[in-house]
């Protein structure tokens, strides 16, 4: 997909998450965030971690009416845009839309070996620039969403690719991530 192509759905946020809501009911448990983190190739432990995580940390923000705390911990993907944490890229805006101008903004002023790329160094730089004072969670936040992706999606030469970063914003690269692994997992077997 072109850099420049704005995505139809007014809230592509909803759309990222939407992989791993694995029933299609529009609430993501924890255990479907596990589910999901499985099916791109994470193994148990990061995948354990990261479902914990993530539905802590966004459950309530997500909780409609947030009258009393669900101790199911569910994301409801419908108020995903109200999860949003700080010192973030900016690329979502508050109502979850995408930013076409803030997604070439990291790659005009972080991707200096590569125009279309990301090192590891300059990725560590783009999460630092993005910092908000005092905003610990946020910090945490996107280091960590920064720091999976990463190692998930780097090419052999140790790059994060435009098309990449565009993909995990819309949310395609989880399902082909997905269907990499299992059409890997089908040659071993055959």
């Amino acid at each position: 997909m072109d850099a420049g192509m704005e995505i139809d759905d007014e809230n592509v946020l909803r759309k990222h998450v939407a992989f791993f809501d694995r029933n299609n009911d529009g609430v993501i448990y924890p255990w479907e965030t596990f589910q999901g983190f499985r099916a791109i190739g994470c193994g148990y432990l990061l995948s354990s971690v990261a479902a914990f995580f993530i539905n802590v940390g966004l459950s309530g923000k997500t909780q409609p009416g947030k009258k009393c705390p669900n101790l199911f911990f569910p994301i409801y993907i419908e108020n995903i845009h109200m999860a949003k944490h700080g010192s973030d890229s900016g690329v979502y805006d508050n109502h979850g839309r995408f930013v076409p101008s803030k997604f070439e903004e990291i790659f005009v002023k972080y991707a200096r070996t590569n125009s279309d790329a990301l090192t590891a160094n300059e990725l560590d730089e783009f999460v630092k620039g993005n910092r908000e004072p005092k905003d610990y969670g946020g910090w945490i936040g996107g280091l960590s969403e920064w720091k999976i992706l990463y190692y998930l999606a780097k090419d052999k030469k140790g790059l994060l690719k435009k098309e990449t970063v565009r993909a995990v914003y819309d949310g395609s690269l989880f399902e082909k991530m997905a269907l990499e692994k299992t059409n890997l997992s089908k040659k071993k077997h055959m």
